[in-house]
């Protein structure tokens, strides 16, 4: 089963195991993860599980579509060149250890 690492602003991480189809949303709010809140269900419009995706995950993971991008201008505070909408990822085997910055602002 792949892992996601959440990282909180005070660095803390939290590792939790999502299902291959599951998204990085419904992983986080399954198990409880602060500052991913998911108010809209995954329905990719209300922007409360944006994530900053590290490194060399943000290929794998790929850009916003155009809904997501224009949520990620209107709604999130502090958007970044790696920002996704945790909804908006899905899980797969190559996103094993997947690692997301859980911007301060959603805490």
């Amino acid at each position: 089963m792949p892992k996601v690492v959440y990282v909180n602003a005070e660095g803390d991480e939290r590792v939790v195991d999502a299902a291959v189809g599951e998204t990085v949303m419904s992983a986080a709010v399954r198990n409880g993860v602060p500052g991913i809140v998911g108010e809209c269900g995954g329905n990719n419009s209300c922007a409360t599980c944006h994530v900053w995706v590290r490194g060399d995950f943000a290929d794998r993971v790929g850009g916003p579509g155009d809904l997501e991008d224009d949520l990620l201008d209107l709604g999130v505070e502090d958007r970044r060149a790696t920002s996704r909408l945790g909804c908006q990822i899905k899980i797969t085997d190559d996103l094993n250890g997947l690692v997301v910055d859980v911007p301060p602002t959603q805490a």
